[in-house]
């Protein structure tokens, strides 16, 4: 535990909306007095999301000298506790995933855009790169060499054949609790893939992306969702498949904004400009979390690795004293 930050993460679950609030002792740092305004960060169930979360608390409490705590729920539920004002900042905010209350809360002046974290994403069915192309280093042949789209789905469900049912194949959805989730269901429907396949829920990202790698590594076909930055996606050699309309797909490439709430962003425009500025990449993102998988390590000290190797980036985005600050306290 590297100066305390763990320790002063505090975290509220809400489903629908707040529900508990689990207080681990939050102590102020950077000179920060104990009545000081607590920024509130959005945290669904992601990990991406969870490495950005850490370096702006630490910023924000090292830096600025705010406490942080950390709303956790799933994606509809946190976008609402931004709309409310339960959250302040939400630093991934897939846009087109959740359009519909993304939207009225905009309309209703709820929430404000501040930035766009990054917009060079993708998202959709995946297959490994081999599925199609075959591995000659490793003996694996080709198993469907014309499958470029989702529509070609159909003529190859025995490649990906459900292991827990015969005469069928399996596509691995969603996360529950993802926006993804309904719009893997309607783009599974809109397909016709329902009759050649089951559409697995895969329980958790963490479950998705075991099944993911434990097929990859035995050079075994796998079919299912999965989305850019991921440490996973960026390791192995994936082919995102062609939507069957490019020109209305279910998963455009889209700006991952930096939001708040708007009375927050009325009333906090020292933070707000820093928030302002919050611009990176997915490479960067990608690259944070794979250093997590690599290292074993945690999000706090993703966030730390970013500090360092990023200095030169995000110590514009903030004042020079408080980038001092900061960098004293790594």
């Amino acid at each position: 535990m590297k100066n305390g930050f763990r320790k002063k993460r505090n975290k509220l679950w809400c489903t629908g909306g707040l529900l508990s609030v689990a207080a681990f002792g939050l102590a102020a740092c950077g000179g920060a007095e104990e009545d000081n305004e607590t920024i509130v960060f959005a945290e669904p169930e992601w990990e991406s999301i969870w490495f950005h979360n850490s370096v702006a608390q630490i910023i924000a409490e090292e830096g600025y000298g705010y406490a942080t705590e950390t709303q956790t729920g799933s994606s509809p539920a946190t976008l609402q506790g931004l709309r409310d004002g339960d959250i302040d900042v939400y630093l991934e905010t897939w846009i087109e995933n959740m359009q519909e209350p993304y939207q009225e809360g905009m309309d209703a002046g709820e929430i404000v855009e501040l930035s766009t974290n990054f917009d060079d994403n993708e998202q959709g069915l995946y297959v490994p790169t081999f599925v199609i192309e075959g591995d000659e280093e490793e003996g694996i042949e080709p198993m469907a060499p014309d499958l470029e789209s989702v529509g070609d789905l159909e003529e190859h469900w025995e490649v990906f054949e459900d292991p827990d049912e015969d005469g069928i194949g399996r596509i691995y959805g969603s996360p529950p609790g993802y926006e993804a989730e309904t719009i893997v269901d309607d783009m599974y429907e809109e397909a016709g893939l329902n009759d050649n396949y089951n559409l697995f829920s895969p329980g958790s990202e963490a479950a998705l992306n075991t099944s993911l790698l434990t097929a990859y590594e035995d050079g075994e076909p796998w079919i299912g969702y999965n989305w850019e930055p991921t440490w996973i996606i960026g390791l192995l050699d994936m082919t995102l498949l062609e939507e069957e309309d490019p020109d209305d797909p279910f998963f455009p490439s889209q700006p991952v904004t930096v939001t708040a709430n708007t009375e927050f962003a009325e009333n906090d425009d020292e933070f707000v400009a820093f928030l302002e500025q919050y611009e990176t990449s997915s490479d960067i993102t990608g690259e944070a979390l794979y250093y997590m998988e690599e290292n074993d390590a945690d999000e706090w000290e993703a966030a730390e690795w970013f500090l360092e190797e990023y200095e030169d980036l995000w110590t514009e985005w903030v004042p020079e004293d408080v980038a001092e600050d900061v960098l004293a306290s790594l």
